[in-house]
This record gives C-alpha cells, sequence and structure tokens, in this order.
C-alpha cells in the first residue's frame, strides 16, 4: 500500500487512483456505511499547482463513482498553506492547521459528508476540515482513508 500511495503522491501516477478508489469503496461498501456527499481532503492552491493535482481528489473520484455517490471537491476550501505534514510531530501538525480550512455552509449544511485522505497520520487534517464542515452545519462527517500511517513505536494510528 505504502508503494502505491508514493507512487501516486510523489510520482504523479495518476492511474493508481483508481485502483485506490476501488479498494476504498469495497471496504466502505462492505462496513455498510454511505453519506450525501463525498469530500477529498483539499490541498492548499499553490500545493495543488505544484504537484499538478490532488491525490485525493483522485481516489474520492473513482470511491464516489463506485458508491454511486457524489464527489464535492468543491465543498471545502484549504485557506492556509502551512508547512508540508511530513514529520512534524502531532502537536505540530494541530498547530500546523489551525483555522486551515472553510467550508461551504449552504451546501454542507445538514449533510453527511464523508472526508477521503490517502493516508491518516495524526488525524490533525481530518480534524481540521471535520470542525470546518461542522461549523458550516454539516449534521455528521465521516473519514474514509485508504492507509493509517505506522507511528514510530510500530503502533498504528488512529
Amino acid at each position: 500500500m505504502d508503494a502505491l500511495v508514493q507512487a501516486l503522491k510523489y510520482r504523479g501516477q495518476l492511474t493508481i487512483s483508481r485502483v485506490l478508489g476501488e479498494l476504498l469503496a469495497r471496504s466502505v461498501g462492505r462496513a455498510g456505511l454511505a453519506c450525501d456527499m463525498i469530500l477529498p481532503v483539499p490541498l492548499h492552491p499553490l500545493r495543488h499547482a505544484e504537484r499538478g493535482f490532488n491525490q485525493a481528489t483522485e481516489i474520492a473520484r473513482w470511491t464516489a463513482r463506485r458508491l454511486g455517490s457524489r464527489c464535492a471537491p468543491d465543498l471545502a476550501t484549504r485557506l492556509v498553506a502551512g508547512t508540508r505534514q511530513v514529520g512534524l510531530s502531532a502537536a505540530e501538525r494541530r498547530l500546523n492547521l489551525q483555522g486551515a480550512f472553510t467550508a461551504n455552509d449552504q451546501r454542507a449544511h445538514g449533510r453527511h459528508v464523508a472526508v477521503v485522505d490517502d493516508v491518516l497520520t495524526t488525524g490533525s487534517t481530518a480534524a481540521a476540515l471535520a470542525h470546518a464542515l461542522l461549523d458550516a452545519g454539516a449534521a455528521r462527517v465521516d473519514v474514509w482513508c485508504v492507509a493509517l500511517a505506522e507511528q514510530p513505536n510500530g503502533s498504528l494510528s488512529g
């Protein structure tokens, strides 16, 4: 899984997003989960321009297609670029993400939103985005990810 995520994210092998999206949809379907819309974790516009794509969006599109759901990448926006999250501690990640996201009040209000990301490390990004969605009136926010990052002590984050 690590090799697939890295090939997508850092080498731009976009065809891998279909495999990851299908696997995520299969897992979500088996668990009986559903939502009103799927929101890929937004990248800041500068990061998006640098990378050329948003890996979470690529995965979320395939997941939504497989589940017959709606992918809504414009439901929220990342306002703060911050520093790269890789290598930051949990506390540094939380600080780095304060006020990082805003959500569309009219579209989020009363909705059950599933946030999709490639890797969940500390949960700081997902938590910051969930807070923005709930502040915008979302009724419920779930987080779906392709992989959980292993922590240095060998445990999985959650």
